[in-house]
């Protein structure tokens, strides 16, 4: 049921992150706001496929 995500960074590009999420619940691409080390702020991160 619950499968393992990337999360990149929309402005930078970097992966930092990894969770997971339920693919039946949220079907659609996962974005949060995250802390970026290269920006050194909170920026959007997006699902990776």
């Amino acid at each position: 049921m619950r499968k393992t995500v990337t999360l990149e960074c929309v402005e930078t590009g970097e992966r930092l992150y990894i969770t997971s999420k339920n693919t039946r619940n949220n079907p659609e691409r996962l974005e949060l706001k995250k802390y970026s080390q290269k920006l050194r702020r909170k920026a959007l991160f997006r699902e990776t496929k």
